[in-house]
């Protein structure tokens, strides 16, 4: 079955109109500083890819869905990318010193994954494993929380997503312990054309317009209209809530193929 997010339309949205969040999550992390090479795994059209440039001298994004890629080299072009999943990561062991996954795990055989990170990482390698919520609500506008309500009424959420429990993570079979995990907060100023542009590319929208829902057109039109007013102030702080979990464990070092420039 093709997956929602072999979608044109979803890899642009993910690339351009997403708010800057996983830098700032990223800002929490207790690192000792820039390291040698850092993989993000389920990395999508590359935004969370370009948030770990700073930590790491090489960062390659992992992603399963092709598509999603599109625009790597416009989001991340210092970067590298690679198709692959997060059970079976196409790269030898003890290849990373950092290794990150924003909500991709969601969607993983999590006993397979994690023994699949800990593999891949460096004997002294760190593991950041992080998501966040929807920008759902806003300090200055009550009304932003009633909207959302109505827009996932509209477009549900699609199913397959399995948001793991940090505190219940099997961790000791793969042989991963838990270092830190502290809850975040971003805040973001957002204009009623930049909410809007982020909404619309959210995957419950794909979603609806692939099974026929809804038509693009559809979609743009009840979310403009239903928006204006909650809007109508001006410019609004959206919040996005999540956790940054910091994992490790010491593996052997070798080296990784199968990227591409």
């Amino acid at each position: 079955m093709t997956s929602v997010y072999d979608n044109e339309r979803l890899a642009a949205s993910y690339a351009f109109d997403r708010p800057p969040v996983h830098q700032q999550i990223l800002k929490s992390a207790r690192l000792r500083g820039p390291v040698g090479r850092a993989l993000d795994i389920g990395c999508g059209a590359g935004v969370s890819t370009a948030a770990l440039v700073p930590s790491a001298g090489q960062v390659i994004g992992l992603e399963p869905v092709p598509a999603m890629l599109a625009h790597r080299r416009s989001v991340a072009p210092s970067a590298r990318f690679a198709v692959g999943t997060a059970e079976a990561l196409p790269f030898a062991s003890g290849s990373f010193d950092l290794v990150a996954a924003a909500g991709s795990l969601d969607y993983a055989d999590l006993p397979s994954a994690l023994a699949e990170v800990a593999r891949v990482l460096t004997p002294d390698g760190t593991f950041l494993l992080y998501d966040y919520s929807k920008g759902r609500c806003s300090p200055t506008a009550d009304a932003l929380a009633t909207w959302f309500t109505s827009f996932e009424q509209r477009f549900p959420s699609p199913a397959g997503r399995r948001p793991p429990a940090v505190p219940g993570l099997p961790l000791a079979g793969a042989g991963l312990r838990l270092l830190d995990r502290v809850d975040v907060e971003v805040s973001v100023p957002m204009t009623f054309d930049g909410y809007l542009r982020y909404v619309l590319g959210e995957v419950n929208v794909a979603s609806a317009i692939a099974r026929g829902a809804d038509s693009a057109e559809e979609a743009g039109d009840w979310c403009r209209r239903t928006l204006a007013e909650v809007f109508a102030p001006g410019e609004l702080t959206v919040v996005f809530r999540g956790y940054l979990a910091t994992l490790a464990r010491a593996d052997p070092c070798d080296v990784s193929e199968g990227v591409w420039g």
